[in-house]
């Protein structure tokens, strides 16, 4: 069976549902099974990366979402996500994430982006959208193997 090597890339739009994330984490899974990326340092990076970066495209915004991964080298991937809020969270803008109390339940997710990320940013997209949904912003991490 023929195998496709980088550059590749998968865009899975997401609806506001609290299903969704599962749903994108089981992609992710496979879509890294698929290209040979699915047992190693990458993987795990990039579940942990997408799973926090699309609960809180669900958790912060209203509407639809969507994760695109792509891969431009044999062991790099960049997880993007795309929302309609335009907020850009710390860690993504170059400022470090606040630290969550030990009681809070929420706030320890960017911490988790900042620790298997090897780079990240973002952009914010005015009132265009990623696929012409309306504004907000896309945030992307870049993992690679070790």
């Amino acid at each position: 069976m023929a195998t496709v090597t980088p550059p590749w890339a998968y865009t899975l739009q997401l609806p506001h549902d609290p299903r969704a994330p599962g749903v994108a984490r089981q992609t992710l899974r496979t879509v890294l099974a698929a290209h040979g990326m699915g047992g190693g340092w990458v993987a795990e990076a990039a579940e942990a990366v997408a799973g926090e970066m699309v609960v809180n495209a669900y958790l912060h915004s209203d509407g639809p979402y969507t994760l695109r991964l792509r891969s431009m080298e044999p062991d790099r991937l960049r997880v993007s996500v795309w929302d309609g809020n335009p907020d850009i969270p710390p860690p993504f803008r170059g400022a470090p994430a606040a630290d969550a109390a030990p009681h809070e339940e929420r706030g320890r997710g960017l911490r988790i982006v900042e620790a298997y990320a090897d780079r990240l940013g973002a952009y914010p997209l005015g009132d265009g959208g990623l696929f012409g949904e309306g504004g907000g912003k896309l945030l992307w991490a870049e993992c690679r193997g070790g």
